[in-house]
C-alpha cells in the first residue's frame, strides 16, 4: 500500500479523506505546513499532500525527492506557491483540484457582498446588545447596478449568473476571452470605470500580481465595492487601505489577503505583533475579511478528497494525468507545447 504524508491536516480534512479513501492509501496525517522544516516529515512517503499556504520552493521539491517522494498532490486549485522549475529538474510531479466546487466560492463572494453592503455584520452584533438602530446600515440596491467580473472561468461564470439573478448589468474582463459565455467582455479599465461591484476570480500569475493598485485603483467607479475570493497577490493591500480610507472604495469583501500564509487556518488571537496592514483592514467598518473560507463546504471536501485520491490512483496505475501541472506547457502560457515529452507519451493533457 503507498503511503501519503498529508500536510496542514484540519479535522475537516481527516474527516473528508478518510471517508473517501477506504483503505486505498496509508495516510498519515501531519498538521504542520509543508514548507523546508516539515521536509523530514515525508521521509520514506511514496507521496505528499500539500494545501494552498505551502511553501514549495526548490530545497522542499528537492528534500521531499530525496526522501522518495514521487509525486505532490495539492488539494487546492492555485499553484502559484510551487517551484515548478526544480520540480521538473528533480523529477517531481505535481497535481491539483482545479474544481472542486465553483459554486462554494461563487456562493461566498455573494455572501461577501451581501453581507458589506446591507451591514449585516453589525445589524447582527447591535442586536446582541439589544440595540436595534437602523442608524447606519444603509445599503443599495443590487438591482441595476453593474457587475465587473474580472476572470472568466467556472468560479466567475457562476458568479456572474448570481449577479444576473439580482438584476444586475454583468461586464467582464479575461485575458483570455471565451465568446461561448455570452458575456459582454471589456478592457480592464473600462470594467473598473463602470462597474458598482468588481470580483475577482482569475489565478494568481506574475501578470495579475497585484493587478488592483495604486494606479488601477484610480480607475475606478468612486465608491465601488471589490470582492476577493481568489488569490489575495491580485490586490495590493496597502493600495487598497488607501483606497477605502479615502473613499474611492466603499467597501471591500476579502476571502484572501496577501501575506495570508502565517496568518489564516490558526487561532491567533494571543498574538501581540500582528500583520499591521492586516490589522488595520480587519478594523476598518467597511471590510469584511473571512479566511480563506469559501471553499468550506460539505460538498467541496467530498470533492477535494475524491479528486485528490484520483489523481494518486492515475499516477501509481502509470495512467494520463487530467490534473497534471506540466512545466513544460506551463512555460507556455498554459496551453500544450509541442515537444512535451510527457505529452508524446500520453501521460500530459495540457
Amino acid at each position: 500500500m503507498k503511503k501519503v504524508a498529508f500536510f496542514e491536516t484540519k479535522p475537516y480534512d481527516k474527516e473528508s479523506f478518510d471517508r473517501a479513501n477506504n483503505g486505498r492509501y496509508d495516510i498519515s496525517y501531519f498538521e504542520t505546513r509543508l514548507k523546508a522544516p516539515a521536509v523530514p516529515l515525508a521521509e520514506g512517503f511514496d507521496a505528499a499532500c500539500a494545501f494552498v499556504n505551502a511553501e514549495i520552493d526548490r530545497a522542499v521539491v528537492e528534500g521531499l525527492v530525496k526522501r522518495g517522494v514521487k509525486i505532490l498532490a495539492m488539494r487546492c486549485a492555485g499553484y502559484n506557491n510551487v517551484d515548478f522549475q526544480a520540480a521538473n529538474e528533480f523529477g517531481l510531479t505535481v497535481v491539483r483540484v482545479p474544481a472542486y466546487s465553483p459554486y462554494a466560492v461563487a456562493e461566498h463572494a455573494a455572501a461577501l457582498l451581501l453581507t458589506l453592503n446591507r451591514h449585516i455584520h453589525k445589524a447582527a452584533a447591535r442586536t446582541k446588545d439589544f440595540n436595534f438602530s437602523l442608524v447606519g446600515l444603509t445599503g443599495f440596491d443590487l438591482h441595476g447596478k453593474t457587475a465587473g467580473i474580472v476572470g472568466t472561468g467556472k468560479i466567475g461564470r457562476i458568479f456572474a449568473d448570481i449577479c444576473k439573478g439580482f438584476g444586475m448589468r454583468v461586464i467582464a474582463y479575461d485575458a483570455f476571452p471565451n465568446p461561448a459565455t455570452g458575456l459582454e467582455y471589456v478592457s480592464l479599465d473600462q470594467l473598473l470605470a463602470e462597474s458598482d461591484v468588481v470580483s475577482l476570480h482569475c489565478p494568481l500569475v506574475p501578470e495579475t500580481h497585484h493587478l488592483i493598485n495604486a494606479e488601477t485603483l484610480k480607475k475606478v467607479k468612486p465608491g465601488m465595492t471589490l470582492i476577493n475570493t481568489s488569490r489575495g497577490g491580485l490586490i495590493d493591500s496597502d493600495a487598497l487601505l488607501a483606497a477605502l480610507r479615502s473613499g474611492q472604495v466603499g467597501g471591500a469583501g476579502l476571502d484572501v489577503y496577501e501575506e495570508e500564509s502565517e496568518w489564516f487556518y490558526e487561532d491567533r488571537s494571543d498574538v501581540t505583533r500582528q500583520n499591521k496592514t492586516l490589522s488595520l483592514l480587519v478594523s476598518m467598518p467597511n471590510v469584511i475579511l473571512t479566511s480563506h473560507q469559501a471553499f468550506l463546504t460539505r460538498e467541496a471536501l467530498s470533492n477535494i478528497a475524491q479528486t485528490t485520491l484520483d489523481n494518486l490512483d492515475a499516477y501509481f496505475a502509470g495512467k494520463p494525468l487530467e490534473n497534471e501541472i506540466c512545466y513544460h506547457c506551463l512555460k507556455s502560457g498554459g496551453h500544450p507545447k509541442e515537444g512535451c515529452v510527457k505529452r508524446a507519451q500520453g501521460l500530459c493533457q495540457g
